[in-house]
């Protein structure tokens, strides 16, 4: 019997807030004395209802600080949460040897936003740059009762063994990314994805291996409906 906790499945499971709301801008989680995960409020946010919270995750070398302001405009905007977690090491863990300390540190990052938070269901995302959009799509294909969309942003790979329902999936490439060529990534992941019956939406986009402004835009109109 496959241990699925190997497989990348997270434990959480969402309760009722039992903590106070977190003050405005960058809050760390203190579930790690280093590379800590980190939550993005914006002003005005309501602490009453259920709120849309994305789970963003850094490209190789990468950290919180870094990734952040990616979405931290669209955020204060359309008012949700952030949740930053930190590989370990250089990388996640999956790109290394396979799921382990960095998905247990997640399942923790996530039952400490919901102690503040009453989440929305229907707006949970994995979202990730490169090595991060791999693992937000590793990990969110491998969680989709929980999850409800994936957003992979020049993403290399997929690594799963146990899918789990029905996540709506958004990737977009550069047609000029030498790191991670469009062929063998972007577009066979999405080849993959959609012969599986996942609802996808896919975007190529004319630029290298990065982050544009409007291809973001495009994502938070895919996460909204």
């Amino acid at each position: 019997m496959i241990d699925l906790s190997l497989a990348g499945r997270l434990t959480f499971a969402q309760t009722s807030p039992y903590k106070p709301a977190l003050p405005p801008g960058c809050n760390a989680l203190g579930i790690a004395a280093e590379r800590d995960a980190v939550l993005y409020v914006p002003a005005g946010l309501s602490a009453t209802g259920p709120v849309p919270l994305i789970v963003l995750f850094h490209g190789a070398g990468g950290c919180a600080e870094k990734i952040l302001p990616v979405l931290q405009a669209q955020a204060d905007y359309h008012g949700f949460l952030i949740l930053a977690p930190q590989s370990m090491l250089v990388t996640w863990d999956i790109v290394i040897g396979g799921h382990g300390p960095d998905r247990e540190r997640l399942d923790w990052a996530l039952s400490e936003v919901a102690a503040h938070y009453r989440i929305d269901p229907q707006h949970l995302a994995f979202a990730g740059f490169s090595d991060g959009g791999s693992y937000a799509l590793s990990t969110g294909l491998s969680n989709g009762a929980l999850v409800s969309h994936i957003i992979a942003l020049s993403a290399g790979f997929m690594a799963v063994t146990e899918p789990e329902g029905e996540p709506r999936v958004f990737i977009a490439h550069g047609l000029r990314d030498a790191q991670l060529p469009i062929a063998t990534s972007g577009r066979a992941n999405a080849a993959k994805l959609q012969a599986a019956g996942y609802d996808v939406q896919y975007i190529e986009f004319n630029g290298p291996h990065e982050i544009q402004p409007p291809i973001v835009a495009l994502a938070m109109n895919f996460f909204f409906g």
